[in-house]
């Protein structure tokens, strides 16, 4: 769980992904398409995915990925990041934690 806090800690926007799920490039190219460029991990090809991924769980994060912290806050998975865009914080947090600027 520490190597996730750790993450989360140094960027202003990370999602943690797997390569060849369809929700999490959704998620990806929303937060691109905002103006943010994320860390990005892929558990399943980072060297300390699987560690990541336990992490993920330990925090509750149930599916493990899509999952999106910003300004080193957890955020939660693609439902949650879809209904804060909707309803127009997720760019003000991006914008609160210097992911994107105007």
């Amino acid at each position: 769980m520490e190597i996730v806090r750790e993450v989360a800690r140094k960027n202003a926007a990370v999602i943690f992904t797997k390569s060849w799920c369809c929700m999490c490039h959704s998620m990806k190219a929303l937060l691109y398409e905002l103006g943010a460029s994320p860390a990005v991990y892929e558990l399943d090809q980072h060297v300390n995915g699987t560690q990541m991924e336990w992490g993920l769980r330990a925090l509750g994060c149930c599916p493990v990925v899509p999952v999106v912290f910003i300004g080193g806050t957890l955020v939660g998975s693609a439902e949650d990041i879809i209904s804060l865009h909707v309803d127009g914080s997720l760019k003000h947090m991006l914008i609160n934690a210097k992911a994107i600027w105007l």
